[in-house]
C-alpha cells in the first residue's frame, strides 16, 4: 500500500485553486450577502492576528462568501498563488495537518501575504489546537476556518482558541435579502426605517409565502429546480446530512434514528407549546435525553429554542414549558408539505417562526421570551439584560380580524402594559391592516406580518459593523442604555 503523494495533493489543490493557473476564482455573480463587507474587514484585516471562522447552518452561503473573500484579496493585490482554499472532509485530506497545506504556498515560509481558507473545519479532530499555533507561527498569514455545527465551533474556538479566533455567524437569508434578491427590491420603500411602505402588500404576502417555503437558502432562490423539489435539497442535502453526519461525529450520537424522530416531532409542533414532560410521553425518550437533543439541534441550527415566561416577565428558575421554532421556515415544507396561500393556520405558526428566524440574527435574541399565564398569552416579550423587566412586547397574527375588533385583539397586550410600567412600546402583526394607535400612551404599531418581517431582517443587518441590535421606537435613553436592541423599526 503506497501513501497519498504529494503530487496527487498538489493537483487536487490545483483543481480546488484554479486561480493558481490564472482563471477566475468565481466564475458566476452570485449577489452577495448582507454579511459580506463585514466578513471581508474582519477576514482581510491582517493588522490583527486572528483567525476568522464562519459560522452558520449548511447551505447558507458560508463558501460562496468565503470565494467572494479570496476574489477581493486578489483582486486587492494578494498574488494568486498565495491564496490557498481547502475543504477538510475532502478524503484526500484526511491524513494531513493544517500546516502541511502551507507548503503549497510559495510565500508562506518566505513572509509574503497570504490567505488561507479552510472550509467545514470541524473534521479535523482538535483543529481548534492547530489553527491556533498556525495563527502564531504564521503572523503574515491571515486564516479563515468555516464550520455547520456552529454552538460546538463557538465554544470550541472559545476555550482552545481565546485571541486567536474571531467567531462571525452567517444565518440563513433574512427575508429583506430573498426579496432583494429577486429582484423586487423596489417593493418596499425602506428609506424611512421607521415607516417603511408598500404599495402592493398582496405582492408581498404572495413573496412571503414563498419564503416560508424555500427562502433561507441562496441556492433555492435562484435555482427553479431546487424550488420544485425541497424534499431533495432541504431534506436530504441539508437536514439529513446534519442529522445522520455532523451531530453524531461531533457528539458521539448512537441512536440516531432517536434525534431524527424527536426532531421530526419538534419540526411538525413548530410554534407550539411544549414541556419535557409531554415530549417525553409523545416520543417515549427520557426527559434528560431530550434536554441533550434539543441543545444539539440548536448547535446545528436546526431548531430556535423560545423560553416562557408569565404575566410577571422574570424569567423562570424552573423551566417548564417552551417554544421550539425552526431555525429556517422552509424546512418544514421539505419535511412535509410546502404551505399554500389558503392554509391561514400553518402559515400563522411558520410566520412565527420567520420573525424569530430575523432575530436570531442580532445578538439580542437570547433576551426574548413569550409570556402565558391563566388567561392570556402574548408572542414575544423582550426583557431587559439587568433589570429583568420587559421593555417592549408584540404578538404575530396572519389574519385580519383586527380590523373588526381592534380592542379584542390587543386585550393580551393592554394587560402586560398595565402591569409594568417598563414596557415602553408594543406592536401587533396582521395580514395585510397597517395602523397604530396607544394604550396608556404607549405606542402600539401594527403592521402587516410579512412587511414587518421584511423590516426586521433590513433593520438588524442594516450596519453590521455595530453590534446588531433590535427593538421598539421611543425608548427613553437611560433604557437605551440598558438594553442589546434599539428599535422596532430602526437601528
Amino acid at each position: 500500500m503506497q501513501n497519498i503523494s504529494s503530487e496527487d495533493i498538489r493537483e487536487r489543490l490545483s483543481r480546488d485553486n484554479p486561480w493558481w493557473s490564472g482563471r477566475p476564482i468565481m466564475e458566476s455573480n452570485l449577489p452577495r450577502r448582507v454579511y459580506f463587507d463585514a466578513f471581508k474587514a474582519l477576514a482581510l484585516n491582517f493588522d490583527v492576528r486572528r483567525a476568522a471562522i464562519l459560522l452558520g447552518p449548511r447551505r447558507v452561503g458560508k463558501t460562496v462568501m468565503i470565494m467572494q473573500t479570496l476574489k477581493e484579496a486578489v483582486d486587492t493585490g494578494i498574488p494568486p498563488e498565495n491564496v490557498l482554499y481547502a475543504s477538510i472532509d475532502t478524503p484526500l485530506y484526511s491524513a494531513l495537518t493544517l500546516e502541511s497545506f502551507l507548503s503549497y504556498i510559495p510565500g508562506a515560509k518566505a513572509g509574503e501575504k497570504c490567505l488561507v481558507a479552510f472550509d467545514e473545519i470541524q473534521y479535523l479532530k482538535d483543529w481548534q489546537t492547530h489553527l491556533k499555533d498556525l495563527v502564531d507561527s504564521y503572523p503574515n498569514i491571515k486564516f479563515i476556518a468555516s464550520g455547520s455545527a456552529a454552538a460546538a465551533l463557538s465554544l470550541q474556538s472559545r476555550e482552545s482558541g481565546a485571541g486567536r479566533f474571531s467567531d462571525f455567524m452567517l444565518p440563513p437569508l433574512t427575508f429583506s435579502e430573498f426579496v432583494d434578491f429577486l429582484g423586487n427590491e423596489a417593493l418596499v420603500d425602506s428609506s424611512d426605517n421607521r415607516n417603511p411602505i408598500c404599495d402592493d402588500i398582496e405582492r408581498l404576502n404572495d413573496l412571503f409565502i414563498e419564503y416560508l417555503n424555500f427562502g433561507g437558502y441562496p441556492e433555492a432562490v435562484f435555482n427553479k429546480e431546487i424550488r420544485d423539489n425541497p424534499d431533495q435539497f432541504i431534506r436530504k442535502d441539508i437536514i439529513e446530512k446534519v442529522l445522520l453526519k455532523d451531530l453524531p461525529s461531533l457528539y458521539g450520537i448512537d441512536d440516531i434514528q432517536e434525534l431524527n424522530r424527536l426532531f421530526m416531532y419538534l419540526a411538525y409542533n413548530s410554534g407550539n407549546e411544549a414541556s419535557y414532560e409531554n415530549v417525553s410521553q409523545q416520543s417515549g425518550l427520557t426527559k434528560a435525553t431530550i434536554k441533550k437533543y434539543i441543545e444539539y439541534l440548536e448547535s446545528a441550527f436546526l431548531i430556535i429554542k423560545v423560553a416562557t415566561t408569565n404575566e410577571t416577565c422574570r424569567s423562570l428558575q424552573r423551566e417548564r414549558n417552551f417554544k421550539v421554532y425552526l431555525n429556517n421556515p422552509s424546512m418544514r415544507a421539505a419535511l412535509f408539505s410546502p404551505v399554500k396561500p389558503d392554509q391561514t393556520d400553518r402559515i400563522g405558526h411558520l410566520a412565527e417562526s420567520a420573525v424569530f428566524s430575523q432575530w436570531q440574527h442580532s445578538q439580542g435574541a437570547s433576551r426574548l421570551r413569550y409570556a402565558r399565564w391563566r388567561t392570556g398569552e402574548v408572542d414575544i416579550v423582550y426583557l431587559d439584560n439587568a433589570l429583568e423587566k420587559p421593555l417592549w412586547i408584540g404578538e404575530i397574527k396572519w389574519s385580519d380580524a383586527y380590523g373588526t375588533r381592534p380592542d379584542k385583539h390587543l386585550k393580551n397586550i393592554r394587560h402586560l402594559i398595565e402591569k409594568h410600567e417598563t414596557i415602553e412600546a408594543a406592536f401587533f402583526t396582521t395580514k395585510t391592516i397597517g395602523d397604530s394607535r396607544e394604550i396608556l400612551e404607549k405606542p402600539v404599531n401594527v403592521w402587516p406580518t410579512a412587511l414587518y418581517c421584511y423590516m426586521v431582517g433590513r433593520n438588524v443587518t442594516s450596519d453590521l459593523s455595530l453590534e446588531m441590535k433590535f427593538g421598539l421606537a421611543n425608548i427613553s435613553e437611560h433604557t437605551r442604555k440598558n438594553r442589546e436592541f434599539t428599535d422596532t423599526t430602526e437601528v
